[in-house]
């Protein structure tokens, strides 16, 4: 029996798998009234591809089913804006930075949405948390947990005794398994970068050690504890997280707090195979969710996304598209050929709902999807009355939980009433304007603003931001 935040006890537990243990186990928050989650978001330099949507709509399923469970639950998760990669793209571009990590963070925004994954209650940024960083990095040198070296600043791996408590490796398998030639001016080959100097076309910032920039893994250590304080009750992630960055978050976290706890739960969840292969750029088989969803609606990428369990890899292909598409439509016809009853509460039939079960033993999906296509049967085969009312209040009910909004199908945003797809391209487009015009290449920003003119796209600029709205219905669309 666990206590939820308004004090009630749940007879079924949330049990999930705790990377940190390697075992199932029931989840305890610290504080049931402010459960607190962190997940590492994409570093914006291009749009978000399968992993990435479906780490973001894996995590958006334990947001909803923790707000179920406990009401208060506080969500962070970052954008790296910082990064080798984002550097590279703007001297492949010539644009700014700042207008690229802008551009596909506003995408990243439109083509979750299509998705159905919530927007986070926090959201940082890691330019937005520079001085953070360097007084974290103060206290890791100050309590002799990190040193400075030919203008970098680095954590001692040594002087944390449970390295690799998280992944499983020890710190000599770290160093057996190095694949790249170890800095000559490290302590210990696996030491790993808290701050590096920055050369001068690259981005920098002045600090007690010189001009730089952060190394990845201390702006995950920051940014949590900015927007959530420390301990937290959970972190997720990719299983490619597990190491080094996780385990490296642990080590500079709980260095600097005296040994104090960091996080309690750790959830990772699997990978994306493309027809059974890894997905790579050298194999010229990455997905991007942006471009799927020119030609499909999100809640059927949802809903594929969703059909393996959370922790196994999951192979996207056509047929599983396919197959989820059906699986839709046959479930948007069912709700629509059943009248929607006016009384009662949706939220009532959830407690009992065998998808809810499901999903409270470690988020088993696929046991989530049978019991949902359970209560669609028994719903088709039910004669009106009483008990069909009940298990269309049931099926809504899941649905709504599985971010499947298909009474409004799928597909309708509420500030413009359009389709998500479209809205995703809209914002895209918008932030493509925004950098031209940021550039003063207003040639490109003229262009773009007519292709959304045709659309029937008005835009409104104004200091901060520009804003956008639909000046005739959707089903005007060319």
């Amino acid at each position: 029996m666990t206590q939820t935040g308004d004090g009630q006890k749940n007879a079924h537990p949330l049990r999930l798998t705790n990377t940190l243990s390697g075992s199932k186990q029931i989840f305890v928050p610290r504080d049931p009234n402010r459960v607190t989650m962190y997940v590492c978001g994409p570093t914006v330099y291009n749009y978000a591809h399968l992993g990435n949507a479906r780490s973001a709509v894996v995590f958006d399923l334990l947001y909803r089913i923790l707000r179920h469970s406990y009401g208060c639950v506080l969500y962070a998760r970052n954008f790296t804006d910082v990064d080798d990669k984002i550097n590279a793209e703007a001297v492949r571009t010539g644009q700014p930075i700042g207008a690229i990590t802008d551009r596909f963070i506003s995408a990243y925004h439109a083509d979750m949405a299509a998705l159905g994954v919530l927007r986070p209650d926090f959201e940082p940024r890691v330019t937005e948390h520079l001085s953070d960083i360097i007084a974290l990095i103060d206290r890791l040198l100050e309590a002799g947990h990190a040193y400075q070296a030919a203008g970098h600043v680095l954590f001692h791996v040594p002087s944390f005794a449970d390295y690799g408590r998280l992944s499983g490796r020890s710190r000599e398998d770290v160093i057996a398994g190095a694949r790249v030639e170890v800095a000559p001016f490290k302590r210990d080959p696996a030491d790993f970068v808290l701050w590096k100097p920055s050369s001068d076309d690259a981005p920098g910032w002045e600090s007690p050690w010189g001009r730089g920039r952060p190394g990845w893994h201390i702006e995950c250590s920051v940014m949590t504890e900015h927007c959530l304080g420390l301990p937290i009750d959970l972190h997720g992630g990719g299983q490619d997280l597990i190491f080094p960055h996780h385990e490296n978050e642990i080590a500079q976290s709980v260095s600097a707090r005296n040994g104090a706890a960091y996080c309690d739960f750790w959830v990772h969840n699997g990978f994306v195979t493309v027809d059974g292969r890894k997905m790579s750029k050298s194999l010229g088989n990455v997905v991007l969710a942006h471009d799927l969803l020119k030609r499909h609606d999100g809640q059927t990428i949802r809903l594929a996304l969703l059909s393996a369990h959370y922790r196994q890899p999951l192979d996207w292909s056509d047929k599983l598209l396919t197959g989820s598409g059906r699986a839709l439509s046959r479930l948007k016809r069912l709700l629509a050929d059943t009248v929607a009853p006016d009384d009662g509460d949706a939220v009532e039939a959830i407690s009992h709902n065998p998808v809810v079960l499901a999903l409270e033993d470690d988020l088993n999906t696929p046991m989530a999807l049978s019991g949902l296509f359970g209560i669609a049967r028994k719903l088709r085969h039910t004669d009106p009355g009483e008990k069909r009312s009940r298990l269309r209040h049931e099926l809504v009910a899941a649905l709504s939980l599985l971010g499947l909004d298909l009474e409004n199908d799928g597909l309708e945003i509420r500030r413009h009433g359009i389709n998500a797809t479209h809205d995703a391209v809209v914002a895209d487009m918008v932030a493509q304007r925004d950098a031209a015009r940021r550039r003063k290449d207003y040639e490109e920003a003229d262009r773009l603003r007519a292709a959304l003119q045709v659309q029937g796209v008005a835009l409104d600029d104004t200091h901060e931001e520009t804003r956008w709205v639909m000046t005739r219905p959707s089903s005007d669309y060319p």
